[in-house]
């Protein structure tokens, strides 16, 4: 990104370079690297990924809408905060939507659609086994995103983005290598295995237990053993 240094690239350099600046701030703030409360400015920013301040602004504005920053007049952008109980209420509505939706998808996925499924799921767990936060959020998303859109009910995989970007793992960033972020990220291999085989029960309650890592071990805290 050493070349990007004019806010007059064109539009579609400008919107890849926003787009990897957000997905970058999106990752450490979600994940806890960067703490609620803290503040940066574009132009610090800009001189971090070595970009013009164009999609660092761009990218800060989208990141405000989501409501993971704020404006500090004068200032720059704080990262937001979220209550416990706020998490609670976001994980509450997930588990209403998504097992619900995988137990529908269960053996009904275009097997032609699988093998990219299941690249997408080892890029989750290969960013969980490097160490790259980055790389195992965008990949997530990526995963859950694709398998609610298949069921063709727009408004919902519309909902069920939102909620999962706008859900906080603030103990993320501190399971780096552990067996629990390994465990969490093969649970989207298995889930695969379960909606290829058409065992939606079993998707639903593995479903379930993987959105409750976002209380449990992604909010720092301990799970039991059945999750």
């Amino acid at each position: 990104m050493s070349n990007a240094h004019s806010s007059v690239a064109p539009i579609d350099r400008v919107m890849s370079l926003r787009r990897l600046v957000e997905d970058a701030l999106a990752s450490a703030i979600v994940s806890g690297e960067m703490a609620p409360g803290e503040l940066f400015s574009a132009p610090t920013l800009a001189q971090r990924f070595e970009v013009s301040t164009t999609p660092v602004r761009e990218a800060m504005l989208n990141l405000e809408k989501r409501g993971l920053v704020e404006a500090v007049r004068n200032k720059g952008f704080r990262v937001t905060s979220m209550s416990a109980e706020e998490l609670q209420d976001i994980v509450d509505v997930r588990l209403m939507l998504e097992p619900a939706a995988m137990g529908r998808l269960a053996g009904s996925i275009d097997p032609e659609e699988l093998p990219a499924l299941r690249a997408t799921a080892g890029e989750i767990v290969s960013g969980a086994r490097k160490g790259d936060l980055g790389a195992y959020l965008t990949a997530d998303a990526a995963f859950h995103n694709a398998l609610t859109a298949m069921l063709g009910n727009a408004r919902l995989a519309e909902i069920v983005a939102d909620l999962r970007a706008k859900t906080r793992l603030p103990g993320l960033a501190s399971m780096l290598a552990s067996e629990e972020l390994r465990a969490s990220a093969l649970e989207h291999l298995e889930l695969l295995e379960l909606l290829e085989a058409g065992k939606g029960a079993e998707a639903e309650a593995l479903m379930r237990r993987h959105i409750g890592h976002a209380v449990g071990w992604w909010a720092g805290k301990p799970e039991t053993a059945a999750g």
